[in-house]
C-alpha cells in the first residue's frame, strides 16, 4: 500500500501488542460491477474472484486515506502482502450484478492488519453474498522481511 502524498513519511512503528481498532474506524465501501470475465459458464462469479474484489476494495480504502501503494513501495520501501484469508460464501453473485465490497479494520499489530470484509449485492435487499477475514503483513519491499506499520497509516485509525 502506498501514499498519494510523498510528503507523508512511512516510517515508525507501534507497540508490538495487537489491539482492536474497529470501534474507532468505520467501514469503507467500494462498488464493483461483475463482468463476464469474473464468471463461469453459467454466469456465476467464480469463487476466487471474491478475493480479487476484496483486494481492490482494500486498495481503494487505502487510497481514500491518502496513500498510494506505488508511492509507499518506491519511496518508503513498504508493501503489504496477504498472509491469511478465510471466506464464507452465502449466495452467488451473477454476471452484471453491482456489488458493494466493505473494508473494516478489526485489529492491528506491530506489522499486520486484520480486515473484516463483506461482499453484498448493491441492488434491492443488499443481500450478503460473501464474508471474509484477511490478514495482511507489512514488509520491506527490498528484503521481503516484516517491518512495522507506518505511523501515518496507524494515525488514520486513531482519528
Amino acid at each position: 500500500m502506498s501514499m498519494d502524498h510523498p510528503a507523508k513519511r512511512a516510517t515508525g512503528h507501534t507497540a508490538a501488542a495487537a489491539h482492536d481498532i474497529s470501534s474507532r474506524h468505520t467501514a469503507f465501501s467500494w462498488k464493483v460491477r461483475v463482468y463476464y470475465e469474473d464468471t463461469d459458464r453459467r454466469g456465476v462469479v467464480y469463487h476466487a474472484n471474491y478475493l480479487r474484489f476484496m483486494e481492490r476494495a482494500r486498495t481503494e480504502w487505502l487510497r481514500s486515506l491518502g496513500f498510494e501503494q506505488d508511492v509507499l513501495r518506491h519511496h518508503h520501501s513498504v508493501q503489504f502482502v496477504v498472509v491469511e484469508a478465510g471466506l464464507e460464501f452465502r449466495k452467488p453473485a451473477r454476471f452484471n450484478d453491482e456489488l458493494s465490497v466493505s473494508v473494516e479494520v478489526k485489529r492491528s499489530g506491530r506489522a499486520s492488519l486484520v480486515f473484516h470484509q463483506e461482499v453484498r449485492n448493491a441492488g434491492a435487499g443488499h443481500a450478503l453474498l460473501c464474508t471474509g477475514e484477511v490478514r495482511v503483513a507489512c514488509i520491506d519491499s527490498d528484503t521481503f522481511k516484516p517491518r512495522p506499520l507506518p505511523r501515518e497509516i496507524l494515525r488514520e485509525f486513531a482519528g
